[in-house]
């Protein structure tokens, strides 16, 4: 086994070219990294360096082997970070989401001590975020595939446009996306998969993005642009509603989109192996999910 500080000697060594930055960058003598370089090449039983009078250098062998030391250190830092990040896991359930339905979800729950949940939309893929155990649950409008996967349904999140009332469309039950073309819409940023089913289905259309909610509030307010909901809308509480527009005193109507695409299905995401902590959490979802 080659003891660590070794190989770090090695790495730096390769970084710094010269013992004396070596001793320095590490913060010890430059005799300890001299002994520490000669007990290495002892343990491998090979010639790391080329010794010339005032100059010392790797060999072929030695830039070989600072290479495999630099893989080996990073393998090492990247394993202790997974298992204190599965710790973390153990004791908490930490979970994400890709839109913000199931957030609206989540702030309307009960939701245990251990629970935590990141309110900023996930963009990374989530399976790789699920095998590291950054996360335990990640909600999602598709199913991850895979024997290391489970993935439940939890509903569905159906999108509507919220039209002044003296619009032509707005004197309908449904519209389609094709009747909603050439408008102007106010959209907050952040909607996650949103976004690019309104970018694609809507001919023509202008979307005016607002990051921030208070903006997009004063012009929701003022202006009579289209903005967009979905049946989420209906349970979440005015205050605790950080993603969809005020309603209050709104004269626009609301008005269902009836086109496939305007139907998400929602889905938690985890490892196999956390199903049984998972489920109790993922049934309280599922049966907040409005119809």
């Amino acid at each position: 086994m080659l003891e660590n500080y070794l190989l770090e000697e090695l790495v730096t060594f390769a970084q710094t070219g010269t013992l004396a930055e070596t001793a320095a960058q590490l913060n010890v003598t430059q005799p300890t990294v001299t002994r520490g370089m000669q007990k290495l090449e002892s343990d491998l039983g090979v010639h790391l360096f080329d010794r010339q009078p005032n100059r010392l250098s790797l060999t072929p062998t030695g830039e070989l082997a600072a290479r495999e030391a630099t893989a080996l250190l990073q393998a090492q830092n990247q394993a202790v970070a997974r298992i204190h990040s599965f710790d973390q896991n153990q004791r908490t359930l930490q979970i994400g989401t890709t839109l913000p339905g199931p957030l609206y979800i989540l702030n309307d729950l009960p939701l245990p001590t251990n629970v935590t949940v990141n309110h900023q939309l996930l963009t990374t893929a989530i399976d790789e975020l699920l095998t590291q155990h950054d996360y335990t649950v990640i909600f999602s409008d598709h199913q991850l595939t895979g024997e290391a996967f489970s993935s439940q349904r939890v509903g569905y999140e159906r999108l509507a446009v919220n039209l002044n009332k003296f619009m032509f469309q707005a004197n309908q039950a449904t519209i389609t996306f094709a009747e909603l073309r050439d408008l102007s819409f106010i959209v907050l940023t952040n909607i996650g998969p949103w976004r690019e089913v309104i970018q694609r289905e809507i001919p023509h259309a202008k979307f005016l993005y607002q990051e921030q909610r208070e903006a997009f509030d004063e012009i929701t307010k003022y202006a009579d642009f289209p903005y967009f909901s979905t049946n989420i809308s209906d349970i979440i509480p005015l205050e605790a509603n950080q993603e969809l527009p005020a309603t209050a005193n709104d004269s626009r109507v609301r008005i269902p989109i009836s086109d496939d695409q305007a139907q998400l299905a929602i889905y938690a995401n985890f490892l196999r192996s956390e199903k049984q902590r998972v489920q109790p959490l993922i049934d309280q979802v599922t049966a907040k999910w409005p119809d």
